[in-house]
């Protein structure tokens, strides 16, 4: 027994040691590499785009973690992308662009920021060639910019608008016994659709229709300027899948040449006037991002707060992907006491969530206000409880493509008291008083119970109308008559007067200055998030969610994993949600 103690307890020591020596690992190859201070770029070069990861807004102000951009970081920052693109424009080593890619992560918000940024690029007379694979609509959509797009000779374009697919649990509910009990507000609110019918209604058919309506628009007018073709003609080509073969593509003007990516390459060599014997030189933007991020665009004492507001609303902390009081409320006051910030910016991206935190939010956007200007600007989508913390701001910029409104609450609560009866599980309760056993899993849920819950919803969604009568500077019986829980495009919205601009992130932070009356400026940008060595250390104890989400999804699969995430969702949420009427997924 002695030795197989010893034997034991020299296994963990030798354990705990490797453990020690593979961290130790990772804080050298961080330090070594955060000690270079930029990337070398030769003289006529070009920077490849290739979006390999998800995209995020915000990724966090890594200027001092040691492991930024390094093995630790999972996303891409928009914020990183659009200031290299910007940097790019005026650095004489870079002669154009390369769009490489064949499946971009991003929200539609996103790629349309991107592709402005690379529109302006272009104004400066450097080139951009785009080359693919394939292209779904939205890589499409962004390779529309270029100059010149390419298309591999066995590759496949898809062109043909957009589309969007709910599922439907409420036979799922009744054969498993477990069924969500909701209480909601809002004819448009239909977030919870899907468990209580088993067929869209003909209110949620009409939303959407009209949103993704609006979406498409966007996406042809851009499309139609970039690859000078009608909108019309293009209605035509996606009707007729005018891009399901390189050769339909080529004769409908989507692309312009069909190659092989050696053949691409030669003509990015020929636009470099390049020799037979001269290398070509590709930068890859993992790489030009680390050159980018140090050079300060914006220069000046008086600055201009970026309060990165993005995910899920959830009572608490927060973090990277989920809004929290916590870690947004800790920035808004930061921005708000900084004497050298004179206004703040409110980037938000989000679907909603809970409805007190969302609240919770707001009162600090109207303390900042007090002192200094808050303007709000949109992403991929700033619904239901993202348009809650939004509504209180001096100015609202949305992009055309963001998909915001969605004012109205809901509530779920989940019960098995039919699953109960099937497997023979009886429940029995004993309280002090009439209304001591509030709600049993195990029982259905009584009319008395019911008839609070209701209360409360109707009492969360006169205040949110309220929220949005006073920040826009409307009536109740206005502000109820564009909510509903109803989605709106960001144009729409502009039409209805929920949002007062469209623009991107950049027509924001002017808009912020001009209200400041600041000409020149700096930004600082917040919340700080956790180092990649922290978020590391934690994945390495267990403590992180997102290895396990991995695993599920590596063995199921996305799409089955999707599904999951949509009924645990709904599962999960506690207390009122102001969160968006139903899980878009546009194709």
């Amino acid at each position: 027994m002695k030795f197989l103690r010893n034997l034991l307890a020299a296994i963990l020591g030798c354990m705990i040691a490797c453990g020690i020596i593979f961290v130790m690992f990772f804080l050298f190859v961080g330090i070594v590499s955060s000690s270079d201070e930029t990337v070398a770029v030769k003289p006529n070069s070009v920077l490849e785009l290739q979006f390999q990861q998800p995209i995020s807004d915000y990724v966090g102000d890594n200027a001092l973690d040691p492991f930024a951009g390094g093995l630790f970081e999972q996303n891409q920052g928009l914020d990183e992308i659009l200031q290299a693109i910007m940097v790019a424009k005026d650095d004489n080593d870079i002669k154009g662009i390369s769009i490489n890619n064949n499946f971009i992560m991003a929200g539609l918000a996103q790629t349309q920021a991107i592709r402005k940024a690379l529109h302006e690029f272009k104004e400066s007379g450097k080139f951009i060639y785009t080359y693919g694979d394939f292209y779904m609509q939205k890589d499409y959509y962004l390779a529309s910019v270029a100059d010149s797009v390419f298309l591999n000779p066995v590759g496949v374009l898809d062109f043909r608008g957009l589309s969007s697919e709910v599922l439907f649990f409420k036979d799922l509910q009744e054969k498993t016994g477990v069924k969500l009990e909701v209480i909601r507000h809002g004819k448009y609110k239909s977030a919870v659709e899907p468990f209580i019918a088993n067929e869209m209604s003909d209110a949620n058919r009409k939303q959407i229709k009209e949103l993704i309506g609006s979406l498409w628009n966007s996406m042809v007018d851009d499309i139609s300027e970039g690859r000078n073709i009608s909108a019309e003609n293009l209605n035509i080509i996606a009707d007729t899948l005018g891009g399901r073969s390189p050769e339909y593509a080529l004769n409908s003007g989507l692309i312009d040449e069909i190659a092989f990516y050696d053949q691409y390459e030669g003509k990015l060599r020929n636009a470099l006037d390049l020799g037979a014997d001269e290398d070509l030189n590709i930068v890859q933007l993992s790489d030009y991002v680390l050159r980018s991020n140090k050079k300060v665009l914006k220069k000046g004492k008086d600055k201009i707060a970026i309060v990165f507001a993005q995910g899920e609303i959830l009572y608490g902390e927060g973090g990277t992907d989920v809004i929290g009081q916590g870690i947004i409320n800790e920035a808004i006051i930061k921005a708000r006491e900084d004497k050298e910030v004179k206004a703040i910016v409110l980037r938000v991206n989000s679907p909603g969530g809970s409805a007190l935190t969302s609240d919770i939010i707001w009162r600090e956007v109207e303390l900042a206000k007090e002192v200094k200007p808050v303007v709000v600007s949109m992403g991929n989508v700033a619904a239901s409880g993202g348009y809650y913390i939004s509504v209180g701001a001096d100015k609202i910029f949305a992009e055309p493509t963001t998909v915001t409104g969605s004012i109205g609450v809901f509530g779920t609560v989940p019960n098995m008291a039919q699953l109960a009866e099937d497997i023979g599980i009886n429940a029995e309760q004993v309280g002090t008083n009439k209304n001591a056993v509030e709600y049993s899993l195990f029982e259905p849920m009584d009319e008395g119970f019911r008839k609070v819950v209701q209360e409360g919803i109707e009492s969360t969604y006169q205040t949110f109308l309220e929220r949005v009568s006073q920040g826009r500077n409307i009536s109740m019986a206005e502000a109820d008559s564009l909510a509903q829980g109803r989605v709106w495009s960001g144009v729409d919205a502009k039409r209805l007067g929920l949002v007062d601009e469209l623009g991107n992130l950049e027509d924001a932070i002017n808009s912020a200055a001009e209200l400041a009356g600041i000409d020149s400026y700096g930004i600082k940008k917040f919340p700080k998030y956790k180092t990649g060595l922290e978020r590391f250390m934690e994945d390495l104890g267990g403590a992180s969610a997102s290895l396990k989400e991995k695993f599920i999804k590596d063995e199921i699969g996305t799409e089955a994993y999707s599904i999951l995430k949509e009924v645990r969702t709904a599962m999960d949420q506690k207390g009122v949600q102001a969160r968006m009427p139903f899980v878009l997924t546009i194709k």
